[in-house]
């Protein structure tokens, strides 16, 4: 957060509910000066779910349900923790997380949505799929449509509920298993009541209608004993043959709600006229996990859409003291029931009508629903004060906002000439040459290496960020074939209440702590002050029990190796403008999680020359390897591996913003294909890029590969000496 304001409150949605994703919408466009906001999901992308019966029948792709939690909150200024909440300390205000440290909240809103799971039937957990929550339903029927298309197999398939949404499934399942060609679909439709309860006299003649059409059955006042891998087995011992059962029977509130001390109404939380937890001031919920104590209404996710700008208004007042507003739900709303095909009913107050065009209709209110989110208004670039010095236009117009990460490095011309200008190393128990990974001290008999790191955020997430900060740091000593010993903490926090700074150090710390002690590094000591944003940064040191590896050992035909794939700095660029899908995002920040403990330990035997591919981007690094060998390069640029989503990043002329520092230090050593930007792209904890000879480079790749490192070789050393041939 780059902001001389402090922060004096933690705002924590938990969930990515539909009323939560346009919360996020309207704060982006008017935040509160002094919030930290934070969302926490398991997932970075929240399905829209009035879209589900159009994707099931195949009228709609998977991506097109699919609200990017990841690029709407770094749009809101906010963080999104992807972990599953488990219960609340509501003495301590505190949000308990599956895999990850709790978060502190000031002021807490809870919009998680509902499942329609039936756990107390035996076997459904194991042989059965919900159709909510969206995520792993909407996967489960594309498995199955892609195992039965066309392969001749009769597709049998058990719903467990006949609500109005369980016959949109049904009528939509038909027609997908229609539309690809599959056998006579077999769809049977189980109810413990009397089916289509609650809806308009016209409506259910209607959807008879159409699952008799559609020859689907309909079985109600029967009792769901057990799910099997191939059946549904009865409580009077019929069995319905199923090779796909899903639970479509009702709302049902998630479990560890019932552990969460919270006032609970037939499981879903109580909430009073400004969605405010009854007995909790602090706390809010919304959406379908909430019961309305003044207004109670149906389970339907146009409650949570109407809620959003009262939930947004109220929180903040809370915030700053203003006056809350009453929520009145509408007694009643328009539904429209899609019919498997593009056409639908509607319903409304007791009346059901089949109109041409209603399928249109409900398609155009969904497309303008998600264009909210598809849509979001451009970041503003920072605003240059009338009177400045001369350059400062020129320099904000080429780089508005410097990148996180590496890319906030100084560049590699810069740096060099800094190092060059250095006095000659005149210390005997000093070994390193300018340019190595790490200085190499001896002490005591042993070869230490010794390296400092850090990182400006580029990720509001405290805990991420020391995580990917500490991995960063310790390349530097598994690129000299080290064993991480000892670190030191160093942190930068932006200004913030006594609160927020103790919370956020302990978030700090605790990921800094995982990853070093995985490595076998103790965490010695530190230091923190304040600034104007967050950063993060290690001194680390390591031993040698060999030879530390340097820059300088790669010979003519030796084999090129890198061990993870390129393009962080370009989807950090992209993120930070709020221009990057989620899923490329969460896999880019995966990549850069990964340790290279593995890396190191299986290269260092074979190695020649190691270096960890970071700030300078691929050539800059290799070029170093070229000049400390006196050797040049031929790189096979198709084989260089690429993070997904990069590819597409590069044609929108996304970049960060020291690519073309990197690009101009490297390009006067290049020679042949035209490069392309990623070559010059910093990474943020790259893998490493190892010189190993030639009849070596196939069992070491078998070997990385064997432990899971996505490694490639990707060219090789050449006499040409300080020339970088691409390919």
């Amino acid at each position: 957060m780059n902001t001389d304001l402090p922060v004096t409150r933690d705002l924590v949605l938990i969930g990515g509910g539909h009323a939560h994703a346009l919360m996020l919408r309207r704060w982006g466009m008017k935040p509160l000066p002094g919030v930290r906001l934070t969302v926490i999901d398991p997932n970075v992308k929240a399905p829209y779910t009035g879209m589900l019966p159009g994707h099931v029948a195949g009228h709609y792709p998977r991506d097109a349900l699919d609200i990017d939690l990841l690029r709407l909150a770094q749009f809101a200024g906010a963080r999104l923790v992807q972990d599953r909440a488990v219960g609340l300390d509501r003495a301590a205000r505190l949000v308990q997380l599956a895999r990850r440290p709790a978060i502190a909240y000031d002021h807490l809103s809870i919009d998680i949505g509902i499942s329609s799971a039936p756990l107390e039937i035996e076997g459904f957990d194991r042989h059965g799929i919900a159709a909510k929550p969206l995520g792993p339903f909407a996967e489960a029927w594309e498995r199955y449509v892609a195992a039965v298309a066309g392969s001749g197999e009769v597709p049998r398939v058990a719903l467990i509920g006949a609500g109005v949404g369980a016959v949109e499934l049904a009528l939509a399942m038909h027609h997908r298993l229609r539309a690809v060609g599959a056998a006579r679909p077999e769809i049977t439709l189980l109810d413990a009541g009397k089916a289509l309860q609650g809806t308009a006299p016209g409506t259910r003649r209607a959807l008879w209608e159409a699952l008799w059409q559609a020859g689907i059955k309909l079985r109600e006042h029967v009792d769901v004993a057990a799910v099997t891998p191939d059946a549904v087995r009865l409580a009077d011992g019929t069995l319905i043959a199923a090779r796909l059962v899903v639970g479509a029977a009702g709302a049902r509130p998630w479990g560890w709600l019932a552990q969460s001390g919270l006032p609970l109404k037939d499981g879903f939380i109580e909430v009073d006229e400004w969605l405010r937890v009854v007995d909790d001031p602090a706390i809010y919920a919304v959406g379908d996990c909430a019961h309305i104590r003044h207004a109670p209404r149906p389970k339907a996710g146009v409650y949570a859409v109407r809620a959003a700008p009262i939930l947004t208004h109220n929180l903040r007042a809370d915030l700053t003291g203003a006056q809350r507003r009453i929520f009145n739900p509408q007694a009643d709303f328009l539904k429209l029931v899609s019919l498997g095909g593009k056409r639908a009913l509607a319903d409304r107050g007791g009346v059901g009508l089949s109109l041409p065009g209603l399928w249109r209709w409900k398609d155009w209110i969904d497309q303008r629903f998600m264009e909210k989110f598809r849509d979001l208004p451009d970041m503003p670039a920072p605003v240059v004060p009338q009177d400045v010095a001369n350059g400062v236009r020129a320099e904000m117009a080429d780089h508005p906002v410097i990148c996180g990460g590496c890319g906030a490095k100084v560049g590699p011309g810069a740096l060099g000439g800094m190092i060059a200008e250095l006095a000659p190393v005149a210390r005997d128990d000093v070994l390193s040459l300018p340019g190595d990974d790490a200085g190499v001290l001896r002490i005591g008999g042993q070869t230490q290496v010794l390296s400092t790191d850090h990182l400006r955020a580029f990720t509001a997430d405290p805990w991420a960020m020391a995580r990917i900060t500490a991995v960063h740091a310790l390349g530097d000593v598994w690129a000299m074939g080290a064993e991480p010993q000892s670190a030191l903490v160093n942190v930068i926090l932006p200004r913030m209440a006594d609160r927020q700074q103790r919370h956020t150090l302990r978030e700090i710390m605790a990921g800094a702590a995982d990853v070093m002690a995985d490595a076998g590094a103790a965490i010695i000591g530190g230091h923190t002050t304040q600034g104007r944003e967050m950063t993060i940064g290690f001194t680390v040191t390591g031993l040698c029990r060999d030879a530390p590896i340097g820059l300088g050992g790669a010979r003519p035909g030796d084999r090129l190796i890198l061990t993870k794939p390129l393009g962080t700095g370009i989807i950090l660029a992209a993120a930070m403008a709020a221009k990057a899908d989620g899923d490329v995002v969460a896999r880019a920040m995966a990549s850069m999680e990964r340790p290279l403990a593995q890396d190191s330990g299986i290269l260092r035997a074979d190695a020649r020359a190691m270096t960890d591919v970071t700030g300078f981007g691929l050539a800059g690094h290799l070029l170093a390897i070229m000049q400390a060998s006196g050797c040049g390069a031929m790189l096979r640029l198709a084989d260089i591996p690429l993070l997904d989503g990069v590819a597409g990043l590069v044609e929108r002329r996304v970049a960060s913003s020291l690519q073309g520092a990197n690009a101009a230090h490297a390009m006067p050593y290049i020679d042949g294909a035209e490069p392309p930007d990623w070559l010059f792209d910093p990474q943020t904890a790259g893998g490493l890029l190892a010189a190993v000879p030639s009849d070596k480079a196939g069992p070491c790749l078998d070997a990385l590969r064997a432990a899971g490192i996505d490694a490639a070789e990707i060219g090789e050393v050449t006499d040409d000496s300080a020339r970088l041939l691409l390919r």
